[in-house]
């Protein structure tokens, strides 16, 4: 049973490891995938916690946490912010626990946040996360062409967007 929770202090041990993990983080952002030191995991957990911009959650299955998800980047006075989702227990991967957290994240921002838009980006290797987007229902907008650079190589930065509306006839014709 997956579900999204706030992230507790003794859940801060294994974010730690996860981002200092460089193949975690070659996945999870378009920065470098440089290990973070515990100090800048907490600086960047504390601008999540403080900022109207983001909201962060644990991904928890059965009450174990097993990576993190949320949103980043919200405009409220547009209604659109970025998705984010990294699951740093790689025992977890390949099981649709991204695919359970990215439903109650749809779910949450399209409901409760009332967004009308949510995007995200995703690097052009990460075959995975673009399968699970499309399934999602999210529709690819554009490539930022080489914008990565990845052990001396160059890779796109593809951006994907899901309305709504779009959202509601996906789950709709589900029969959701």
């Amino acid at each position: 049973m997956i579900s999204l929770t706030e992230i507790k202090k003794e859940d801060m041990e294994y974010i730690y490891k996860w981002f200092s993990d460089s193949e975690f983080l070659k996945y999870y952002d378009y920065y470098p995938p440089h290990p973070l030191t515990k100090t800048e995991v907490d600086k960047m957990f504390d601008y999540y916690e403080k900022s109207s911009k983001s909201k962060v959650f644990a991904v928890r299955k059965d009450k174990r946490i097993i990576g993190v998800a949320g949103f980043d980047d919200i405009i409220k006075e547009n209604q659109v912010a970025t998705l984010f989702i990294g699951l740093g227990n790689e025992n977890e991967r390949g099981k649709g626990h991204g695919k359970e957290a990215m439903r109650i994240l749809l779910e949450f921002g399209f409901n409760d946040l009332n967004f009308h838009r949510i995007q995200l980006n995703v690097l052009e290797f990460n075959d995975k996360a673009i399968a699970l987007y499309e399934r999602c229902g999210f529709r690819k907008e554009g490539v930022l062409r080489e914008f990565v650079l990845r052990d001396g190589k160059r890779y796109n930065l593809v951006l994907y967007g899901l309305l709504k509306n779009e959202w509601i006839k996906k789950n709709e014709s589900r029969g959701h």
